[in-house]
């Protein structure tokens, strides 16, 4: 099956992006993948993109590179859907994933449309978006997503893969516990510290500094978290903050890492930095929520627990953990391939159903 394809990336950051950002990476790895099994692929995202696709630039600098940096889309929506309009003719699946913001692009039927959704849905204020568009046909990064809009359009499931050759196995463990990840009160990172500190490990955190935007209750909080919370934590002894990683630097990070530490305590779509520590042999110490039962199996590639005193025990049991189960895990679910397989199923599903391709808002 040989498929026009447009990939709409968020207009934030480049694709990949230069260090965090999830959504971007998958969306470059997918795209990738899919221009390797012969598909025709177009990718709109912004200028400064690396794509073995068709770039189409959206914005002439990712958002959150400005000065000062931007995160309101609806500032750009309007050049962004002009840009997508003037070409969305020429593709046979338009494959958004731009959340809720590009549910409008679905109201003409010029072509069969669907939406990756990659954040929570159970943000208050969202849920009479999602009802306006119920006939939109959606895709979950992971059966947990689905709690809060259990009976949306859903096509499938298709988990996160990751370019599987920018991680280097090591088998043999580090002596340190690695935290990676935004910093923020449902990361959990100040869980990560004091389990470290109460367990006797070094912690290294590979995390950026909450970044400012004007007028942005959650940018707020999270610097207010920063500023309050870990910034003292982060004066203990055997903690260091080194910052955001990405490239050869994430992978070195994470391969000499002894466990990654993954305590997050919000229902969390898909946590990337799992399969990616995976990837390395590394195993990871999580915190029961969101997807993390889909992405880690209990014992073999992990440890799922529900409370901090749990992960403080468990770490002493790392050695227990196969890091080579943990590589041919990671390359059995979460590979390109393995990526491309469900979206493919999906595309598919699409085609298959006309009548899905018309979609009106409900009032």
């Amino acid at each position: 099956m040989h498929l026009r394809i447009a990939q709409l990336a968020p207009p934030f950051e480049s694709v990949p992006p230069r260090g965090y950002g999830g959504t971007e990476r998958v969306v470059s790895t997918l795209t990738d993948e899919l221009v390797k099994r012969g598909h025709e692929v177009t990718l709109f995202a912004s200028a400064g993109s690396r794509t073995a696709a068709r770039l189409v630039p959206t914005v002439d600098v990712a958002l959150w590179h400005r000065d000062p940096p931007s995160n309101d889309f609806g500032l750009y929506r309007s050049s962004i859907f002009k840009i997508i309009h003037n070409e969305i003719r020429s593709f046979d699946v338009v494959h958004s994933h731009l959340d809720f913001h590009g549910f409008p692009l679905a109201l003409e039927p010029r072509r069969p449309m669907i939406t990756t959704l990659h954040g929570r849905l159970d943000v208050p204020g969202l849920l009479p978006t999602y009802r306006a568009f119920a006939e939109l046909p959606l895709v979950s990064i992971s059966n947990s997503q689905r709690r809060p809009l259990a009976n949306a359009n859903w096509l499938g499931t298709a988990y996160h893969g990751i370019d599987l050759n920018s991680f280097t196995f090591n088998p043999r463990p580090g002596q340190y516990l690695a935290f990676l990840g935004r910093i923020s009160p449902e990361k959990g990172l100040d869980v990560a510290i004091r389990v470290a500190r109460r367990a006797g490990w070094p912690l290294r955190v590979a995390a950026r500094p909450p970044l400012s935007f004007s007028h942005n209750p959650e940018m707020e909080r999270d610097r207010e978290y920063f500023e309050h919370v870990i910034k003292p934590l982060l004066a203990e002894p055997g903690i260091e903050l080194i910052g955001e990683v990405g490239g050869a630097q994430k992978d070195d990070f994470l391969r000499h890492a002894a466990a990654l530490l993954f305590p997050i305590r919000w229902p969390e779509p898909f946590g990337l930095v799992m399969p990616e520590a995976l990837a390395c042999g590394t195993p990871v110490l999580a915190l029961r929520e969101g997807s993390v039962p889909e992405v880690l199996e209990h014992g073999v590639t992990g440890f799922i627990c529900h409370r901090e005193d749990e992960l403080v025990r468990v770490v002493e049991r790392i050695p227990e953990l196969d890091r080579r189960r943990c590589r041919a895990e990671a390359r059995r679910r979460f590979s390109p391939a393995a990526m491309a397989d469900a979206y493919e199923r999906i595309y598919a599903q699409l085609l298959e159903a006309p009548a899905q391709r018309e979609v009106s808002i409900v009032a």
